[in-house]
């Protein structure tokens, strides 16, 4: 059975072609980020390459994706009108154009000029959290994944900040003059980044999605753990990332132990949504299975290691062996699993909604082709294990390439099929998509008149 909100108000968003537009640069920046690690793996490239592929695939997929959901999505949820689709379709090529300089600067060895190319990605991500906080504003009272979000907006703000410090310190001693090393500053800005605007945002849009798509709502301990995360969460997150930034391992300390604590009771609440849903399985729900898994993993290898020396440059992203958890098993998958149905149903309301009761029409998880999905999440899911295992394990050293081998070959797979969608229900073409004037998006919503009422 597929799930087909009815009590969403879908007009409230933006043309189809800005969010897509969103999504397909993103899956570019994955397929770049991949064939860039395999290539490293095979040959050392020169230059920065590990920083060139964290920032393609944190910063291009994951974050780029984000903004195209947030703008998509924010409007949908809260019955608000979004503040201005011109910025909305500025943010983007401005982010893009920024990631796609600077990874060109690190594998070049060019460092001095990071900081030219990081001040596109820096005004991107800022129009970016100005255009949906504007929205937000909007908005009386926040709900709980309203309220994520705007914390995730402001996480985007304080990491881009110090990212652009951070790149600056490649051309001239900026931190000579501030309080603070440049080491914390690292620290802190990948903090902020993975655990602030990433999980984040992972987080609100799971409290919306994990319950409309398995058609079931919280009850009983489902309102504690929604507690525990939503207050101790963000407090945990601003604890490490500032105790990181200071040097202080106590205050760190502190705000690792409620981040893990966080995480492993928003493990359970995902886990229950999925055991009591009413739905078939979907691709997406299959990946968010995963992510349960992974996350509650994650929170048992990293605790120890947070509550013994949370400033460890090991202990950065949780346990010493669990950056590929948290990466791939819990990011990675949430990412690919929301995709699977946000791609097909922007296509699907603006191709076949008008056609309901007037001829047949597909549902929205016709579009993609069920048999690939099948094969990208085996492909996806072994490769991310084996390297998991390869982590934690003595395994061979063949495992390690051979498991990004199935991990590259799964994101292509994906790729694929997430392309077809576009390529056989999309009323425009993909390049139509990527740089084609949709109708209406040139207005600016700020200028659209009285704020819309919120659905009940």
């Amino acid at each position: 059975m597929s799930v087909v909100p009815g009590d969403i108000d879908t007009g409230q968003g933006p043309p189809m072609t800005v969010p897509l537009r969103h999504f397909v640069v993103a899956v570019g920046f994955l397929v770049g980020a991949t064939a860039l690690a395999a290539a490293d793996a095979a040959r050392t490239l020169p230059g920065l390459a590990g920083l060139a592929h964290v920032h393609l695939l944190l910063a291009g997929w994951v974050c780029i994706t984000i903004m195209g959901a947030m703008t998509q999505f924010v409007p949908v949820w809260s019955g608000v009108a979004l503040h201005s689709r011109r910025l909305a379709s500025a943010q983007l090529w401005l982010v893009a154009t920024g990631l796609l300089g600077m990874a060109g600067c690190f594998l070049l060895a060019a460092l001095p000029w990071v900081h030219v190319f990081g001040t596109l990605a820096l005004a991107g991500f800022w129009t970016f959290a100005y255009n949906i906080g504007r929205t937000l504003a909007r908005v009386d009272g926040l709900d709980v994944t309203e309220a994520h979000f705007a914390f995730a907006l402001a996480c985007f703000l304080a990491v881009t900040t110090l990212g652009f410090l951070l790149a600056l310190s490649y051309a001239t001693p900026v931190f000579a003059a501030l309080p603070v090393a440049r080491t914390g500053a690292v620290s802190a800005h990948a903090t902020l980044a993975v655990f602030g605007a990433i999980l984040t945002t992972v987080f609100g849009a799971l409290y919306q999605l994990a319950t409309m798509f398995t058609q079931t709502e919280l009850h009983g301990v489902d309102h504690h753990l929604r507690r525990v995360e939503s207050y101790g969460y963000p407090a945990g997150v601003l604890a490490l990332a500032t105790g990181r930034l200071v040097g202080s391992a106590p205050l760190a300390r502190v705000g690792g132990a409620l981040v893990c604590l966080a995480v492993a009771g928003f493990s359970v609440l995902l886990a229950r949504r999925l055991i009591e849903t009413r739905v078939d399985r979907t691709p997406m729900l299959s990946r968010y299975a995963v992510v349960a898994v992974a996350m509650a993993g994650w929170s048992l290898l990293s605790a120890p290691a947070w509550l013994t020396d949370p400033l460890a440059l090991a202990h950065r992203f949780g346990g010493p062996d669990t950056v590929h958890l948290l990466a791939l098993g819990v990011v990675g998958f949430v990412v690919l699993g929301t995709l699977y149905h946000i791609v097909p149903f922007i296509v699907w309301v603006h191709r076949y909604s008008d056609l309901l009761g007037f001829e047949d029409v597909p549902m929205i998880d016709d579009l993609y082709t069920d048999r690939l999905a099948a094969v990208d999440f085996g492909l996806f899911s072994a490769g991310t294990a084996g390297l998991v295992a390869a982590d934690l394990l003595a395994l061979p050293a063949v495992a390690v390439p051979l498991s990004g081998a199935l991990v590259a070959a799964g994101t292509v797979v994906f790729a694929v099929n997430l392309l077809s969608v576009l390529r056989n229900h999309s009323p425009r073409t993909l390049g139509g998509v990527l740089f084609g004037r949709a109708s209406g998006e040139e207005d600016a919503g700020a200028d659209d008149g009285a704020r819309e009422e919120r659905p009940a």
